[in-house]
């Protein structure tokens, strides 16, 4: 997994939350959903570099 791809999923996931506390300052329930679910969204994709992660150290262990 590139390090650009995991500097953005992260920028992601803070915009969700600035989002997200923009929308409670406001009372703007659609701008707190909107920031939730970036931050859902942002999180699920960073799973997905730890496991990409993951898989590529588990092979690179049983390389010779």
């Amino acid at each position: 997994m590139s390090i650009s791809d995991k500097i953005k999923h992260k920028a992601e996931e803070i915009a969700g939350a600035v989002k997200e506390k923009v929308g409670d300052s406001t009372d703007n329930e659609r701008l707190q959903a909107e920031g939730t679910t970036q931050q859902t969204e942002a999180n699920v994709k960073q799973a997905g570099d730890h496991v990409k992660d993951a898989a590529h150290d588990t092979r690179d262990a049983f390389r010779p």
